[in-house]
């Protein structure tokens, strides 16, 4: 999608989060993306495919019903959420499901820089179709053997690894089938989530292995979030460690853990090297310069000027 066609505008870049096992904080990390991507000025929109258990729209709905509680300017974007068809027959379900999916990408690509796509933690055809459309995907990782597993298997006794699973074999072929269509390379990055803040073995054997997987599987690892509850505090009311955290936006005053949340946020956008579009910095800029000194008397040669 992020190619230029001849006499179009450009398509929006396409970023994924996907992982077969749940729990591992795919709709927290794709709310950062896209507040932090709005946040420099860039028109994002944002598809939910897990639509049995909706994290990623409740989230979305919680900011939009928080920011108007509280009269807060919260950024906000164009959002979809793909309905789960469950007729009698898989075929039938599948192109219905399809259709729907088409239809909000065809409405997003050409009017919007980015599409952030959260993606089911289970196996499905549109997960799969996410998967070979993705200009960057985001596989965030809980930093433990049980989760590895989805990527692969290691040795009992060495702890080497043995082998890739059966997500990581649809990914290289997703990847392959981007190549056919487009010639495109997807940015594969797996995302250390949910660390120990203290070191351990278990830390370092995993660190082992991914590094390993990472030269036979062709993807980047960097670190994610660590296992802090301010996090799972945010969900309720929609907000991000990005967001202006003060009083009002918290209902209590910001901690220490609210700050190294935001740093830590803040590394991993820097490691994912999203190619932001300098007119929506642009837009960032002025929109930032404009709040800055919208509280403030006009000068008279402001008056005089207009």
């Amino acid at each position: 999608m992020s190619d230029v066609s001849a006499g179009r505008p450009p398509s929006a870049y396409v970023v994924v989060l996907g992982n077969e096992k749940g729990g591992s904080g795919k709709s927290t990390v794709a709310m950062h993306v896209a507040v932090a991507l709005m946040k420099a000025g860039q028109r994002v929109a944002t598809i939910d495919l897990d639509s049995r258990q909706k994290s990623f729209t409740h989230y979305i709905e919680n900011r939009r019903a928080w920011a108007k509680h509280a009269r807060l300017d919260l950024e906000l974007p164009t959002h979809f959420c793909i309905a789960r068809v469950e007729g009698h027959k898989v075929a039938d379900n599948e192109v219905a499901e399809f259709n729907a999916f088409a239809k909000a990408v065809e409405t997003l690509e050409h009017t919007h820089d980015f599409v952030v796509i959260d993606t089911p933690g289970h196996d499905s055809y549109l997960m799969r179709l996410a998967h070979s459309m993705a200009d960057t995907l985001i596989t965030p990782l809980n930093d433990s053997f049980v989760d590895f597993d989805v990527l692969g298997t290691v040795d009992p006794a060495t702890f080497t690894v043995t082998g890739t699973s059966h997500f990581a074999e649809m990914v290289r072929e997703a990847r392959r089938q981007r190549r056919i269509v487009d010639h495109a390379t997807t940015d594969w990055i797996v995302v250390r989530n949910r660390l120990s803040m203290l070191g351990s073995r278990n830390k370092k054997l995993v660190g082992e292995g991914l590094q390993q997987l990472a030269l036979q599987l062709g993807f980047r690892c960097i670190d994610g979030f660590a296992a802090r509850v301010i996090f799972r505090e945010f969900y309720p009311r929609g907000l991000t460690a990005l967001d202006d955290l003060n009083e009002s936006t918290l209902g209590t005053k910001p901690s220490m853990s609210h700050v190294t949340a935001r740093e830590e946020v803040e590394h991993l956008l820097a490691a994912l090297k999203l190619p932001f579009d300098e007119r929506g910095l642009k837009r960032a800029a002025a929109r930032a310069e404009w709040f800055a000194t919208a509280d403030q008397p006009l000068e008279l040669h402001d008056i005089l000027a207009s």
